[in-house]
């Protein structure tokens, strides 16, 4: 049975998301329970060249939905980063997924062979819809969601394998 672009996407994607609040709401309670202020486990890079962790998971939920937008022929949206604290950082991403949710899957799905062009930093990049999803969308997914769990991990907030993966509790 083959999958499809939508099917892959929402089981990616509602994985990592879940992992994602998760590991947000373990690290609020952690930063709560050790009276550290939320500010410097959301502002916490793992070198000084790296985005801080809130800045991990805006992109996270910012390569989704206008990744996915794209492919569904949608309007790309645009989400201010003004998030300040864990709880802000989770509506961030309930927001993404209410948005993906009411994207067309039939359009998501459409001419897989097909070519997307989108912008890579000052440039552009060609790929086909497929790779699009498979080789962009879903690696920088998987790179900024890590990012976020291992910025918190780091921080020494309570979290293992399985919060990552979101396996159920």
């Amino acid at each position: 049975m083959a999958l499809t672009h939508s099917e892959i996407a929402d089981a990616a994607l509602s994985q990592m998301f879940a992992g994602m609040q998760g590991a947000l709401e373990k690290a609020a309670a952690y930063a709560k329970e050790k009276n550290i202020d939320e500010a410097i486990l959301l502002n916490w890079r793992l070198a000084p060249d790296m985005f801080a962790m809130s800045r991990q998971v805006q992109i996270a939920c910012d390569i989704c939905t206008r990744g996915l937008a794209r492919l569904a022929g949608a309007e790309i949206p645009s989400f201010p980063d003004t998030e300040k604290s864990f709880e802000e950082l989770r509506q961030r991403i309930a927001n993404a997924q209410a948005f993906i949710k009411d994207l067309d899957k039939s359009k998501i799905d459409a001419d897989p062979d097909g070519e997307v062009v989108f912008p890579v930093g000052k440039e552009s990049m060609t790929m086909t819809r497929s790779n699009y999803l498979m080789n962009f969308i879903l690696p920088n997914l998987y790179f900024h969601t890590s990012m976020c769990y291992a910025n918190l991990r780091a921080c020494g907030a309570p979290l293992g394998k399985a919060d990552f993966l979101a396996r159920p509790r």
